[in-house]
């Protein structure tokens, strides 16, 4: 059972997503917790390697109230758990010039902590300019074909 807690709209948006990957994510007991109540912030996340590590950095989880931890870092390092051919992948695509890996998603999976990164490379403006002609385009064929039957 798959059960979403954040989406990263913005980098959807942004970012013309190649390649997909899911990703466990390596959190204290408190974060967990603070996962579970939607108290996370994706936006401006990004993934960095790090000798042959990947980490998520900017990835703003609240601090869980209930835990007491005063001096508790929202936004700390956190490393990702991936396969070792999938690390290689994300090594080689990462190299490549105007790449970046952005989280996506946060999701619980079996009440594991989830997360969805995606390679993709920078939009120009009027690269967004198009997809949102199409998006619209596809909105108005569907509205007049629900219109017709």
């Amino acid at each position: 059972m798959v059960k979403l807690i954040a989406e990263n709209r913005r980098a959807l948006a942004n970012y013309e997503i190649e390649e997909k990957f899911e990703a466990g994510i390596r959190l204290t007991g408190a974060e967990i917790k603070s996962v579970r109540q939607r108290r996370i912030d994706l936006r401006g996340s990004f993934v960095k390697i790090v000798d042959d590590e990947p980490y998520v950095l900017n990835l703003k989880i609240h601090r869980y109230t209930p835990s007491g931890d005063r001096e508790y870092d929202p936004k700390r390092t956190r490393k990702l758990l991936l396969q070792k051919h999938q690390i290689k992948r994300l090594i080689g695509k990462d190299s490549q010039k105007g790449v970046m890996i952005v989280p996506l998603r946060l999701y619980l999976k079996n009440n594991v902590a989830k997360l969805e990164i995606g390679v993709g490379r920078k939009r120009k403006k009027y690269d967004k300019r198009e997809v949102l002609k199409e998006r619209d385009d596809r909105r108005r064929v569907e509205r007049e074909t629900q219109e017709r039957l």
